[in-house]
């Protein structure tokens, strides 16, 4: 066997890193409002998962960070008992890949509406949309990394994307649930 367990861990957590450290950087800012408490808190995730077990994380790596990064921006909301909420120019900062001008504007008028829209939902209907559909996770992964039931994930989806469609469609605010 080539390299050291020590050696093939470091790489896995580098690799770990290269391919998370973005959309945990994202998904911690959009909790706390703040990027600079939001690089502190996936450095904090990283540090963790270097004293994992790297055979019980692997299999739900993306789960397993998600959550500890989350429960660590959680953490620092408790302490600060405060919720941020993004300012417009932050939203629009988000990297996205290069379409040609006009497409940008188009894409920034829709952009800011579905985020402004996406702010007057629920927190819980905010977290596990921006779960969903920003990273990816399957329903089952958001339950074990909001804490939510399985079904519970499914309706508050649901009801978000119901409430932000009729925001969408009608120009006026839907109600929205919790």
């Amino acid at each position: 066997m080539i390299g050291t367990p020590q050696s093939d861990s470091g790489a896995w957590v580098r690799l770990a890193v290269d391919r998370f450290e973005k959309p945990l950087t994202l998904y911690a800012t959009r909790m706390l409002g703040d990027a600079e408490s939001a690089r502190d808190v996936v450095q904090e995730t990283f540090l963790r998962l270097c004293v994992q077990d790297r055979a019980s994380i692997e299999p739900r790596l993306a789960e397993w960070l998600f959550t500890v990064c989350r429960n660590k921006a959680l953490d620092i909301l408790r302490k600060e008992n405060r919720m941020t909420r993004l300012s417009e120019e932050q939203v629009l900062q988000c990297p996205s890949p290069a379409p040609s001008p006009p497409e940008v504007v188009e894409q920034r008028d829709s952009a800011a509406r579905v985020y402004d829209l996406l702010e007057t939902l629920p927190a819980s209907q905010r977290e596990v949309i921006r779960l969903k559909f920003q990273n990816g996770f399957s329903y089952q992964e958001i339950s074990r990394i909001s804490g939510h039931s399985v079904s519970n994930v499914g309706y508050l989806i649901h009801v978000g994307l119901k409430t932000l469609r009729g925001q969408l469609l009608n120009g006026q605010p839907a109600q929205a649930h919790t």
